[in-house]
């Protein structure tokens, strides 16, 4: 205890006395007993009360400028603003900005004395989320926060943002020609022009925009973004059980949402174009997980193919021999992906004769296996191809993804 009292007396002696408790008992934190750094202050202040010539408060606290005497005041402002807000939330996550030259102060008296303090940003978010629990019956949440509360010491401001909600669902795409996000004008990129009727977008519509707008009507959120597990053409159907998806709402108001009810509006809004099945709120990492996935997963894929030459059902049985494929990316998508040769896998393949040009191709194969030039062969980019195999040129009529399995 020597070594503190000596601790202690030297911090005095440098602030001239004018150090509140809480500053001074974060020098000491766990070494003193107390139940918070302000006891333990006022308990090492009371050590040496009998020292001669100790300097005793006669100004605003060396480091915090007294700034833990205002608080309530803070608290108060804090709740206003989150009232103001209108926001709903269940746990929340509380920060501060502090002036450079308090924190200077604070490290500088710990290195005199060789004392490491516990910081008083750690103290300051302590005190405001303890007083606000109190007063908002709401949790400090560290991970996911529903809210984060910013005290700005420096311009007395509060800030408070308001963290994205996520729904995780499968979507089916029942018609084409509908991109699955928005797609912006190429000429005016985004910005609306003649060409596209001044919507700043190529297509009208999109799975995400279908999806999206009734649940921002729910939420009162500000805007979305979508995340897919992959991607379908756009005039490729999604069917089966539909492809994983996060929808992500930005600035949402309302989070109790009665997901059975928001899944009916959302289905009758999209009738016949697109569907939603098994929405559930999940915590953010899920975006960033479902598309991880996409190359993760397995797909089925069903197709019709047209043949230039005619074909039996005999010459169809040699596709069951199509199994590792190497692809190098197609010259439709090469202006948008890196050029380079993808080793896939083709698991299990179905054929169905149509007629003597036409054929069902049903193909389940790895993840970003580009099925359009597994048929077509894109000019012997991919090999081997439906295309090879038969020895006739062949090409995708029209496609539908039957399966995403991740």
């Amino acid at each position: 205890m020597e070594n503190i009292n000596d601790q202690t007396t030297e911090i005095m002696n440098i602030t001239n006395g004018n150090i509140c408790n809480r500053c001074l008992g974060r020098y000491f934190y766990p070494k003193v007993p107390g139940n918070n750094n302000e006891d333990r202050g006022a308990y090492l202040k009371n050590l040496l009360i009998e020292e001669e010539n100790l300097p005793k408060k006669s100004e605003a606290c060396y480091i915090c400028g007294d700034l833990f005497i205002g608080l309530e005041n803070n608290l108060e402002n804090i709740i206003q603003e989150i009232h103001e807000k209108n926001v709903e939330f269940s746990n929340f996550l509380v920060g501060c900005r502090l002036s450079p030259e308090i924190l200077e102060k604070e490290k500088f008296i710990g290195e005199k004395i060789g004392v490491e303090s516990e910081s008083i940003k750690k103290e300051i978010n302590r005190e405001l989320g303890k007083g606000l629990t109190l007063r908002l019956d709401k949790e400090v949440e560290f991970d996911n926060p529903n809210l984060v509360v910013m005290m700005d010491f420096t311009t007395d401001e509060v800030e408070i943002q308001i963290n994205p909600l996520f729904l995780e669902g499968r979507y089916r795409k029942l018609i084409r020609g509908i991109p699955q996000t928005r797609w912006p004008c190429r000429k005016c990129r985004g910005r609306g022009c003649e060409k596209c009727n001044y919507t700043g977008k190529m297509y009208p519509e999109s799975v995400e925009e279908l999806i999206a707008e009734k649940v921002l009507l729910a939420t009162k959120g500000r805007e979305s973004k979508f995340h897919g597990a992959g991607r379908e053409d756009i005039d490729v159907r999604m069917l089966g059980r539909g492809r994983p998806f996060v929808l992500e709402i930005k600035e949402p108001k309302v989070r109790e949402l009665e997901l059975d009810k928001l899944t009916e509006q959302i289905n009758q809004h999209c009738k016949d174009k697109v569907e939603v099945l098994n929405l559930k709120m999940v915590e953010k990492d899920r975006r960033s997980g479902v598309k991880a996935s996409s190359t993760e997963t397995s797909k089925t894929y069903c197709a019709l193919v047209e043949v230039d030459e005619t074909i039996s059902e005999e010459d169809l049985d040699i596709l069951n021999s199509l199994n590792v494929i190497k692809q190098r990316t197609p010259i439709r998508v090469s202006h948008r992906r890196a050029d380079k040769i993808r080793i896939r896998e083709v698991k299990e393949v179905e054929t169905k004769l149509i007629d003597s040009n036409h054929f069902e191709f049903i193909v389940n194969c790895d993840g970003g296996l580009y099925i359009k030039e597994l048929i077509s062969g894109d000019e012997d980019r991919t090999q081997p191809s439906v295309t090879s195999f038969l020895g006739s040129s062949a090409k995708c009529v029209h496609l539908d993804v039957l399966e995403v399995n991740i």
